[in-house]
């Protein structure tokens, strides 16, 4: 009974994500933060500080396997799907009305005036999320300065993984040489391998495009747009879609909630309709679950682990680094007039000032008052 409540319960929260999920990663990990650390004390901060830094060092989308992540510490195999499909299903949902709309009549609706309050407001809720994690992971002075480098190294555009690797490789080397011995490590991270049934697909351009998107989710590191990247490799230089398709689906995936991954949905949906959109879809959020499943039981005994608990703690710092430094581009880049300061600045009031607000009416103030301001 305590289990079927406990499913509920992580059913309604992150159906509730995934609709108000608007920003990208650093927003949708900052709004987990707020409702599970800080309004239902599901996890400690510092277990859901360890868990962003292990999320960061397997492939796929990182906000939908923190959700996956959490759902699995609730309540176990189960608690694990639920999330991650009640965090996806919403943008999912979303996503294949707009590639109906957009196969029916050649274009993407007008949403430009609200999403242009949405982005300073999401802005700070990712500061106020921030904030206490930086403080917790910020443990001593050599951590401090890892951060530090990692952020500058971040600003400057060199490669988020790279620099993960690098700053939990780098504490992993100090602490053994402050240990006075080098410990021999197995490998971390087991490589998951995918048994795919022809069965399951319904024909040879939807087991292709299940082929195409389960290779990406299995290797792709990095924001949405390193996704991009690959898609137009996979898909447009093959002819399975037009240049064109893909701008519109990156379009679809900045402006709708959840995971920027649904973009495949609405990229499906072009190529082969409802059950394009399906398989695609399942193939690239596929790998997620079998690497958050494989990857949990790890995190506890990396935290038990002298030298594994430096390299943990590393990795946490960096990832809040590149979390500061994707805002400050992301600030550098959205508020621009009168209009997205004046909604920054009331936002972090309010995020700030008011802590138990929910960042869902933060979300919605900002997308009607930019849509007001347009109007002035």
């Amino acid at each position: 009974m305590k289990s079927n409540a406990e499913l509920k319960d992580i059913a309604k929260l992150f159906l509730k994500l995934g609709i108000i999920g608007f920003g990208g990663p650093a927003a949708h990990v900052a709004m987990m933060q707020d409702e599970v650390v800080v309004k239902r004390k599901w996890l400690t901060e510092q277990h859901f500080l360890d868990l962003i830094g292990a999320t960061n060092l397997i492939p796929g989308p990182n906000s939908t396997e923190m959700a996956i992540h959490i759902g699995h510490e609730k309540a176990g195999w189960k608690g694990l799907i639920v999330a991650g499909l009640c965090f996806i299903l919403p943008a999912v949902f979303i996503t294949g009305i707009f590639a109906w709309l957009y196969k029916q009549y050649g274009q993407i609706p007008e949403v430009q005036p609200f999403v242009y309050g949405i982005k300073p407001a999401i802005i700070a809720i990712i500061l106020g999320a921030i904030f206490p994690l930086a403080k917790k992971s910020l443990k001593t002075l050599e951590l401090a300065v890892i951060g530090l480098f990692v952020l500058v190294s971040s600003l400057l555009q060199f490669n988020e993984i790279y620099l993960m690797f690098g700053a939990g490789f780098l504490a992993l080397l100090l602490a053994s040489i402050r240990n006075k011995k080098i410990t021999r490590t197995n490998s971390l991270f087991p490589f998951a391998l995918f048994q795919i049934s022809h069965a399951t697909c319904l024909s040879a351009t939807n087991f292709n495009l299940f082929l195409i998107f389960l290779k990406i989710g299995a290797i792709l590191y990095g924001s949405g747009y390193v996704l991009f990247a690959f898609l137009d490799t996979e898909l447009v230089s093959t002819g399975l879609l037009s240049r064109q398709q893909l701008i519109d689906a990156i379009a679809v995936g900045q402006f709708t909630p959840g995971p920027v991954f649904s973009s495949v949905t609405f990229i499906g949906y072009q190529i082969n309709g409802w059950t394009g959109a399906i398989v695609s879809t399942i193939g690239i959020f596929l790998p997620s679950f079998v690497f958050v499943a494989l990857l949990n039981p790890l995190v506890k005994r990396m935290r038990n682990s002298t030298l594994f608990s430096a390299f943990l703690d590393a990795v946490n710092v960096a990832s809040v680094a590149i979390i500061i430094s994707v805002c400050y581009v992301m600030g550098r880049e959205t508020i621009t007039d009168w209009r997205t300061v004046s909604i920054a600045v009331i936002s972090i009031a309010l995020t700030f000032g008011f802590r138990k607000v929910n960042s869902a009416f933060i979300v919605l103030g900002g997308s009607l008052l930019g849509f007001a301001l347009t109007l002035v």
